[in-house]
């Protein structure tokens, strides 16, 4: 028999002496290489990163599952490209040639960009032919010898390379860094903002009254300690809203002797003046104070409106004034929760209400919307209140001390931001407000796209015609030097004015210029990395927004274009700078028992009006039911000609960036490019059928 010879004690003795590895080599490729630490090391796991080799079989599945994911790939972007594709020719065929873009005087733009996009075709078309001719490795090296000059195509190539390398690139490298700096400062503003609302948070800052002054339920027995106060709803041609912001108003928890509504209906149709008196008759019936004003000269837009109705003998009985919009619905404890402030306070001015949303969850175009203006409320106009008790009143949503209105000046007709323009002037006249942002009133955002971008325009030229108005009396205001600078550097300069410029200069005209002129590219921090730090910033208010995050950024760019149009037009008072045009709304219910509410209600209304009454008014009231029934006129999508410009121009860029190689600008113009091409044939908001 074998002898039985057991060395794993030795051995493993002997290893822990630290003696040296062993490695056992085999001369049959088949096995790999294994280096033995230890008496049990052979029967441990082999590490698979230690050398191991796949046989060809491995291999082969491996580059087949490779393969079968990257024809899924394929696939999914051929299926996207190939409906893109099909929306776009759908909506060129089904689209009215009356339903474009009207540019009317702002045509201006439009013709720049439009001779940018064409300069850019020509410069493409010949740098690919000197391309595919061998004349591209001349980036670095500019020959100068006529020895070295092989055609006349490489003539032209060469003095190409000379003007744009000496000329062209320091005036585009010299914006570049215009825009970088204030791109940098504006962001530095965003920042300052956010740490302020953190600590707003953390420290759990908020206005509040020391006592409550409304202790007895009991409102008509102990009505003196009641204010009086004076509801305004002005509205034009809001048929879709009108009967929703009433009802909201005259259901306002507020002792009814002590409490006045007036509606201020600017409406030029008159079957929409008729709805709107018969709902005003209905509440009146019902013991409200409710009044209906008509103006027959509609000067000054809303401004007038409201000008015309504080001219009334009986608004001097009352002390302050709060205002809705047609389309917003104010909880019916609105009143005692702002009204309050004032009390004991008599330096404060305005109290302003936070806007929330019903139909924020509509499309696409909504959800980026409340993006934008939950970082408007809860981080600009919070901190804005809470540190320089100071901010732009919204237009609505908010109570005003009548004295401070008429100290201020009343309501001026001479700009389309009216609420601003208030604003402003009673803070030079030293009154205060507060903002609230837990209490909410909610109202509608526009659902498409030409809504929208109307607002939009309005909402940023209107600020720069004030700008221009009120500079002087800014410089030679009573107010503190700190609080000048504020307005004009902050207020105005910095989030009305630079914020556009340089968001359109930067990505929409300098952005594609380098790719033709890559001695001036920018850097990938100024394009990548910055815009999505500030992005997230914005989605800090509206965390489930997160996912929303990449066409956010892309869409801000994309209405940059609208906003620089709005700015220019309103600082030079060029084109529609002074136009008004009513926002569209579609009349989505707040809350759900609304409904039901107004089911029972017009139950009620017609029993109660149709006791007593002749035939004539019999079938006056069937006109007016046959009026609310009245299908609206048939509304389709809009061609925008100046996103469609930017659209091919930025693609032409990205075409362009493939012939240097340029990965992460490649795929900013084309997704840029993409984004404006959507919008530009408005594919992004409400689709009309």
């Amino acid at each position: 028999m074998a002898p039985s010879l057991d060395f794993s004690d030795w051995w493993a003795k002997d290893t822990r002496r630290g003696g040296t590895p062993v490695v056992v080599k085999m001369e049959n490729p088949n096995y790999s290489v294994v280096e033995i630490e230890g008496p049990d090391s052979a029967f441990r796991p082999v590490d698979k990163t230690r050398g191991d080799r796949k046989n060809a079989k491995q291999v082969t599945w491996v580059l087949l599952l490779k393969a079968h994911r990257a024809v899924g790939c394929l696939t999914w972007l051929a299926a996207l490209f190939w409906s893109l594709l099909g929306s776009i020719k759908k909506r060129l065929s089904f689209t009215h040639p009356l339903g474009s873009e009207r540019l009317g005087r702002d045509r201006w733009l439009f013709t720049a960009i439009k001779l940018f996009l064409a300069v850019s075709l020509l410069i493409l078309g010949f740098e690919i032919v000197a391309y595919f001719r061998g004349l591209h490795y001349f980036e670095n090296h500019i020959p100068t010898s006529t020895l070295e000059i092989q055609s006349l195509l490489h003539l032209v190539y060469v003095g190409w390379l000379g003007l744009r390398a000496e000329y062209i690139a320091p005036l585009i490298k010299a914006l570049s860094k215009f825009c970088i700096v204030l791109f940098l400062i504006q962001s530095v503003d965003r920042l300052i903002l956010c740490l302020g609302c953190f600590w707003i948070k953390y420290k759990k800052i908020k206005p509040r009254f020391d006592e409550e002054p409304f202790r007895n339920d009991d409102a008509e027995g102990c009505g003196y300690v009641y204010p009086m106060v004076l509801v305004q709803i002005p509205m034009c041609n809001e048929r879709e809203v009108y009967e929703q912001s009433i009802s909201a108003v005259c259901q306002l928890d507020w002792p009814r002797d002590r409490i006045l509504v007036q509606v201020l209906d600017d409406s030029n149709d008159e079957s929409i003046q008729q709805l709107i008196k018969a709902e005003v008759a209905k509440w009146s019936q019902k013991g409200v104070s409710i009044i209906y004003r008509h103006r027959l000269v509609r000067t000054g837009y809303k401004a007038g409106n409201l000008k015309s109705a504080m001219s009334c003998d009986y608004v001097e009985a009352y002390e302050f004034v709060a205002i809705f919009d047609a389309d917003f619905q104010p909880n019916p404890d609105f009143l005692k929760l702002t009204v309050p402030h004032f009390k004991d306070n008599p330096e404060l001015g305005l109290v302003q209400a936070r806007w929330t949303f019903v139909n924020k969850d509509e499309n696409l175009l909504t959800r980026l919307q409340n993006i934008n203006l939950c970082f408007h409320f809860e981080v600009e106009q919070q901190v804005s209140g809470v540190f320089l008790n100071f901010f732009g009143f919204n237009g609505t949503a908010g109570v005003w001390r009548i004295k401070a209105l008429e100290e201020s000046g009343g309501w001026l007709e001479r700009t389309t931001v009216e609420d601003m323009d208030i604003a402003v002037r009673a803070h030079l006249h030293g009154w205060k407000f507060i903002y609230l942002n837990d209490v909410k009133v909610l109202c509608e955002v526009p659902e498409s796209y030409e809504a929208y971008k109307k607002q939009q325009h309005r909402w940023h030229s209107g600020p720069m015609q004030l700008f221009r108005l009120c500079l002087g009396s800014i410089l030679t205001s009573k107010i503190a030097i700190w609080k000048k600078a504020n307005l004009i550097l902050l207020f105005f300069l910095l989030r009305k004015l630079i914020l556009p410029f340089y968001s359109f200069t930067l990505f929409c005209i300098i952005l594609p210029l380098t790719m033709f002129v890559p001695e001036a590219e920018l850097p990938v921090w100024v394009i990548c990395y910055i815009p999505v730090f500030m992005s997230f910033l914005n989605l800090l208010p509206s965390p489930k927004s997160s996912p929303f995050i990449v066409p956010y950024l892309l869409f801000e760019n994309t209405m940059s274009v609208t906003k620089f149009n709005a700015m220019v037009s309103g600082l030079f008072q060029l084109g529609s700078s002074y136009e008004w045009i009513v926002t569209k709304k579609a009349g989505r219910s707040s809350e759900s028992d609304l409904l039901s509410i107004t089911e029972k209600e017009t139950l009620d209304k017609k029993s109660q009006l149709l006791r007593g009454v002749s035939d004539s008014e019999l079938l006056e009231l069937n006109q007016l039911e046959e009026q609310k029934q009245k299908k609206p006129v048939k509304k389709t999508n809009k061609i925008f000609h100046k996103e469609l410009a930017l659209a091919c121009l930025l693609l032409t860029a990205a075409v362009r960036s493939l012939l240097a190689a340029q990965g992460v600008h490649f795929y900013f113009l084309l997704f840029q490019g993409v984004t404006f091409l959507l919008v530009g044939l408005d594919l992004i908001g409400e689709q009309m059928s």
